[in-house]
């Protein structure tokens, strides 16, 4: 048995119920009248597995399954979207484990799409903290990148320097220091930066 603690009204008919084990939950005001819910009302057992799992349980999965229509998404980011949406830790995993079941969600292959549009002007380096911060797994970005990464970084830092359009014969050495540092935030090893930047001598 649990008690309804708190209710706040959020418009569009949704109200947020806060229950006195800790639970959160959204629901529109016809839900909340076929359970009865209001300030200091209990739910049994049955109701608020039944809430969770079978009433803001779907509501998840139809939201997630919404979320991968729009574009390809990290099960992190899926996460964070449910939980800004006001979704309960139990709805999010089943949601999760939904979408996973089918195969919707695969980080590892959201990683390989992700470094074949953009290993052409992004290095290994760039790439990788990328995928870091959209929450895929640091053993799936290391297996993705060996096997997708098909890259010229050589290439890429000439591209860039032609870009900046320096020119190493007439740049004084702050130029020079000022140009290796920019390449060098951008996560291109130290040897090929210098060996692409004497070449432009």
């Amino acid at each position: 048995m649990v008690t309804v603690t708190e209710c706040t009204t959020l418009g569009k008919g949704r109200l947020r119920f806060h229950l006195d084990n800790g639970t959160e939950l959204v629901l529109y005001r016809g839900e909340a009248k076929q359970f009865r819910m209001r300030e200091g009302s209990t739910l049994s057992d049955e109701e608020e597995h039944q809430l969770i799992y079978e009433v803001v349980g779907k509501r998840a999965k139809r939201r997630t399954m919404h979320l991968l229509e729009q574009m390809d998404r990290t099960e992190q980011q899926l996460r964070e979207k449910l939980k800004q949406g006001g979704y309960p830790q139990a709805c999010i995993d089943l949601a999760l484990e939904y979408v996973k079941s089918f195969h919707y969600v695969d980080d590892y292959r959201y990683a390989c799409t992700y470094i074949n549009y953009r290993q052409d002007r992004m290095s290994r380096y760039q790439l990788k903290v990328k995928l870091y911060g959209k929450g895929v797994p640091g053993e799936l970005v290391d297996r993705a990148l060996e096997e997708c990464y098909e890259g010229d970084e050589q290439e890429q830092i000439i591209r860039l320097l032609e870009k900046k359009k320096f020119d190493a014969q007439n740049s004084d050495p702050k130029e020079f220091t000022r140009v290796y540092q920019y390449l060098m935030r951008r996560g291109f090893r130290s040897n090929d930066v210098l060996r692409a930047m004497k070449s432009k001598q």
